[in-house]
């Protein structure tokens, strides 16, 4: 099996996939902008070869990449880069290289655009708060008066994260907002008041779960990124009943077949009329790629597995033999911003939880402002554990 993966190398775990691929006995060639002598050792162990482009913008370098590794290798049997920032070039060179196992640019327009995910989502039967496309200040008005009033969220009909996200709590704000409409389209929401609960899977060409997990999300990673606040999240140690419904209806509905997908619902904190009442679980949107960060690895923590090599299992075989664990419990993640004055020192956090530490270190400064400077990974075997371990790393220092 000849597999390419684009951009081997970001996040700098991702190895893992590759290097597990390679176990599989899959060849895996890899085409990315880093000097081969930047990829760390295991990554390089893992690549029969690699191709050096200058950018990874440039269409026509990648394609040229691809065309090489075919005339050197043969037909390319799989196209990846788990990554949503690459979802449509993957897609383009799929359909160009005639590669079947993964879509094509046809397939996107329900993943990329959120407005697209909704009619989707009710073919389904899974709730999901109410939008509409951003047009006129006087289209918001009734779109407004039909949720019920304020506040409202906005924010781009496709992209990555929550850059580029707003609150809109007034009519002051909404006509600030049409005051400098941004020339990308837009989509405007129901805000819905509640953890944001991510259904994580590895699912086979039928569609099946190989794997499944939860994690559970700060309710606004926008106030995060817009307010600089600590960022922590974790891997729960068992999955609702009522998610993992939602969940596999979901990877159904989108046809989602031979991935590793994120999809992200609320587990609403406050009632809301038409669409549901407290721990409800409501369809916020589909990302078809791993969780962001480190969070694949923490879900090895939390479930003692492997789900790089359920994801090369998933590619190799379309099945995996990986038993359950039966050990689970859960993995919080918390993290600093060098702009704040903390309480505990760094050494004082790594002599309290000693051995619970799994992760620990600078975060790319990418993603500093979603991830934080500075993050810190422990086990923990309770709620309590986790809100205690948050709390100690994320105590600032009383203001002089």
């Amino acid at each position: 099996m000849n597999f390419i993966f684009i951009s081997p190398s970001f996040p700098h775990t991702y190895w893992q996939f590759c290097d597990r691929l390679k176990k599989s006995g899959a060849r895996v060639l890899g085409i990315g902008d880093a000097p081969f002598d930047s990829l760390e050792i295991p990554l390089r162990n893992a690549l029969t070869e690699y191709y050096r482009v200058d950018t990874l913008e440039d269409y026509e370098q990648v394609y040229r990449a691809v065309a090489f590794f075919a005339f050197r290798y043969g037909r390319i049997d799989w196209l990846e880069s788990n990554n949503e920032y690459w979802l449509e070039q993957d897609a383009r060179l799929r359909k160009d290289f005639n590669i079947t196992t993964g879509v094509w640019p046809a397939d996107l327009e329900s993943w990329k655009h959120k407005s697209a995910m909704k009619p989707v989502y009710r073919s389904a039967g899974v709730p999901t708060a109410r939008s509409t496309r951003v047009t006129t200040r006087e289209a918001a008005r009734e779109f407004l008066e039909q949720v019920g009033g304020y506040p409202l969220i906005v924010k781009p009909d496709v992209g990555v994260g929550a850059a580029n996200t707003w609150k809109l709590n007034s009519d002051a704000d909404t006509d600030a907002f049409f005051s400098q409409l941004p020339a990308v389209p837009y989509v405007m929401e129901e805000f819905v008041e509640g953890d944001i609960c991510s259904y994580d899977a590895i699912v086979s060409s039928a569609s099946e779960p190989l794997f499944e997990s939860m994690t559970v999300w700060p309710p606004s990673i926008a106030d995060i990124v817009n307010q600089g606040l600590d960022l922590s999240y974790y891997t729960a140690a068992s999955m609702p009943d009522a998610l993992r419904e939602l969940g596999r209806r979901t990877v159904r509905a989108f046809r989602v077949r031979s991935r590793f997908v994120h999809l992200e619902f609320f587990r609403m904190s406050k009632a809301r009329p038409g669409l549901g009442g407290v721990g409800d679980f409501v369809a916020l949107e589909v990302n078809m790629r791993p969780a962001g960060g480190y969070t694949p690895d923490m879900m090895n923590f939390a479930h003692s597995t492997d789900v790089y090599q359920i994801w090369a299992d998933m590619v190799t075989k379309d099945r995996t033999d990986r038993p359950d664990s039966g050990d689970h419990h859960f993995c919080v993640y918390a993290s600093r911003k060098d702009q704040h004055r903390y309480l505990h020192s760094h050494e004082e956090i790594l002599s309290r939880y000693g051995d619970r530490i799994v992760m620990c270190e600078r975060m790319p400064q990418l993603m500093w402002e979603t991830m934080g400077c500075q993050m810190y990974t422990a086990h923990a075997y309770s709620m309590d554990e986790v809100s205690e371990f948050i709390h100690f790393v994320h105590e600032r220092a009383p203001e002089e």
